[in-house]
């Protein structure tokens, strides 16, 4: 096996702009496999290395979707030409990844969060030789190929459309993991959904599918809420209305039984808390920007806070749900989805920054006319 030169989408620093570059991958070594690359959808975490983590220069991309074109030593599981989804990395051996919540990995942080391999080491090297972080949730795929480890791809039918499935291996899979699995929204519940970006989109869905009888969406984008109420919100109200909490309590006789915070803003998972029933639960996706502060009356009625990763879900069960649920028109994730071309991933970064577009996913076998 040789390795595998590709075009990929390569930040240099925290405050530049994304360069479209040729790089070379390491060969696919034991359990790996190269993956050609269909669509890439864009996530927040995504520009985490605008941050002081995860120091460029790296690439990114953590929602990968492709055709399977090389096997490493050992891989039997997977065959050249399967269509895959690319998931998050784990260990699979871990007391979490044992109990089936492999977000949860003891190791996730240096698997996914680094772009390093384990060890710290890199395998992918720029036009000059040099290093580049290329391990970004174990695929760094803004690019057109990717060498991952097989566990982390998830076998789908051929005849889907493999460039928008992409999304569905973290922040789709995060909004409807919350719903069906961390919170277990049963039929005729209520829940109010803080945030309407993929994932507080893909939980209204969810909560649909579920059966919740009360479906609340809260936003400060007027058209988000529009989509969010197509997708099955049953009641919207801007982030900006007076007295949210109270508004959105008197809904339900005492209160919801469940309130989803996808915006990390301390103050918006406050109001989350404020909305509850006696014993509601409030699910946090990710991680809070700033210190939460919880008045003692917040908890002093049997409510609870759950801090939420990847939806508490093991993607390889999820997906294919998932995936059923869209081909029988109960899940449309297809409609958050607007695609560009791989080289123009710095205007596509703008438009979802800016609210403009919920999913953007990159294709990199195109290239702008």
């Amino acid at each position: 096996m040789t390795t595998v030169r590709t075009r990929a989408a390569v930040l240099r620093a925290a405050d530049a702009p994304f360069r479209i570059e040729e790089v070379e991958l390491d060969a696919p070594g034991p359990g790996q496999i190269v993956v050609r690359i269909a669509g890439v959808g864009m996530c927040h975490s995504d520009f985490l290395p605008r941050t002081p983590m995860a120091k460029p220069p790296i690439i990114t991309g953590h929602e990968g979707a492709g055709v399977v074109v090389e096997l490493g030593a050992g891989v039997t599981e997977l065959a050249v030409g399967d269509h895959v989804v690319l998931s998050f990395d784990s260990c699979g051996a871990c007391r979490n990844c044992l109990d089936a919540q492999p977000a949860y990995c003891e190791s996730f942080w240096p698997r996914n969060m680094s772009g390093f391999r384990p060890g710290r080491a890199t395998n992918v090297r720029d036009a000059q030789g040099d290093p580049v972080k290329g391990n970004w949730f174990g695929q760094s795929s803004f690019a057109e190929f990717s060498v991952v480890a097989a566990r982390n791809a998830i076998k789908v039918d051929p005849a889907l459309p493999l460039e928008l499935l992409g999304p569905l291996s973290c922040g789709v899979l995060t909004g409807a993991g919350s719903v069906f699995t961390s919170l277990g929204v049963e039929a005729g519940a209520s829940i109010a959904v803080f945030g309407t970006g993929t994932v507080g989109l893909s939980a209204i869905m969810a909560a649909r599918v579920a059966g919740a009888a009360v479906i609340v969406a809260v936003d400060l984008n007027q058209e988000r809420l529009r989509l969010a109420e197509k997708l099955g919100a049953t009641h919207t109200f801007l982030a900006s209305t007076e007295n949210l909490a109270e508004a959105v309590k008197a809904l339900v006789p005492g209160g919801l039984d469940y309130s989803l915070d996808t915006t990390g803003v301390p103050e918006v998972v406050s109001t989350a808390i404020d909305v509850l029933r006696l014993r509601g639960v409030c699910g946090c996706v990710g991680v809070q920007l700033k210190p939460l502060v919880v008045r003692p009356d917040q908890l002093a009625f049997g409510r609870t806070i759950k801090g939420i990763l990847e939806g508490d879900s093991v993607p390889k069960l999820l997906i294919p749900r998932l995936i059923e649920l869209w081909r029988q028109g109960r899940f449309p994730f297809d409609e958050l989805v607007q695609t560009f071309p791989l080289d123009r991933i710095d205007e596509a970064e703008r438009a979802m920054k800016s609210g403009a577009v919920v999913k953007p996913v990159l294709i990199p076998g195109e290239d702008t006319p």
